[in-house]
């Protein structure tokens, strides 16, 4: 990496207030859905969170899947902040964003860049930064997760939802635990399941759209016309694939949504101040590895009811 020339300033004490708000709400709102994946909840809602507010030490089943995928998603957004840091990009601290009603707990976090990307090899750094360190906290996770996990014949979970399995999941179970999709199911600990939306916040971040990590790293090694095809492409690929899963369209409001922002700006990203440098053999090579992880994470269709 080469340091930029911006003034490296850091947010103040009370820029940290609500992010630090946000991150524990996020805490708890992830804790209760992993009372969901510690079998203490039917996956109704309301009777649960009774539950839980009668007895609020039950709470503690639900940490390993709290602990894991806030580990998951913050190591994510640090990628980015301290990538941001070493140009002296001004940004927001991380934000997250908690959704207490939900098997996740989370939508995942962002953080805002206040300043302009000094060239491409910036952009890309910064872009790939998030995807990457998540991935790394995934990998152990899934390894870990995986292990505790265990084994039924196929089909004896009648009723339950399933998750789909990216290809790198799959690959791990049959290494850790022998296992078979063909004739077998897997009840995944909290810790797996964790690991799992830590793929899907991944694989999702890594699509070439502008608006997203993959389209910053898609911009800084294609042409700007190159990556506004790839943009467009990618973002009817996911509403297209959202179909596959029907009668629950999981990517679709999201694919919609990526759609109406992009069009705003013709799906073009904004320019990096000396557009003309390139990044290097490095960070294609790196740009490749990024495109393994997308579709080692990707699954056509996450969620579904067995």
């Amino acid at each position: 990496m080469e340091r930029g020339t911006y003034q490296d300033i850091s947010p103040g004490w009370t820029e940290w207030i609500f992010p630090v708000f946000l991150f524990v709400a996020t805490f708890f709102s992830t804790t209760f859905a992993g009372l969901i994946h510690a079998g203490y909840s039917d996956s109704r809602f309301f009777p649960t969170l009774m539950m839980a507010l009668r007895h609020p030490l039950i709470l503690a089943h639900g940490l390993p899947f709290s602990f894991t995928f806030l580990a998951i998603l913050l190591a994510h957004e640090l990628g980015h902040y301290f990538a941001c840091r070493y140009y002296r990009i001004r940004c927001t601290p991380p934000f997250f964003i908690p959704v207490p009603i939900s098997i996740a707990g989370a939508l995942g976090g962002f953080i805002r860049i206040k300043s302009p990307f000094q060239h491409k090899r910036a952009l890309f750094d910064v872009g790939v930064a998030g995807p990457l360190a998540g991935f790394a906290f995934v990998v152990h996770a899934l390894l870990v997760g995986i292990a505790h996990s265990r084994l039924i014949p196929k089909g004896s979970a009648e009723g339950a939802y399933a998750l789909g399995e990216p290809l790198i999941f799959q690959w791990v179970a049959r290494v850790v635990l022998g296992y078979s999709p063909g004739s077998q199911d897997m009840i995944a600990h909290p810790i797996a399941i964790a690991a799992w939306f830590g793929l899907l916040a991944t694989c999702l971040n890594l699509l070439p759209i502008w608006q997203l990590d993959g389209g910053h790293i898609a911009y800084a090694l294609l042409s700007r016309e190159a990556q506004k095809r790839l943009s467009v492409g990618a973002v009817l690929g996911l509403i297209g694939v959202s179909f596959v899963g029907w009668p629950l369209p999981s990517y679709l409001l999201f694919g919609l949504l990526l759609l109406i922002i992009g069009s705003r700006f013709r799906f073009y990203h904004p320019p990096t101040l000396y557009d003309e440098e390139e990044v290097g053999p490095g960070r294609v090579a790196i740009g490749m590895f990024a495109l393994v992880v997308l579709i080692v994470s990707f699954t056509p269709v996450p969620f579904s009811i067995g």
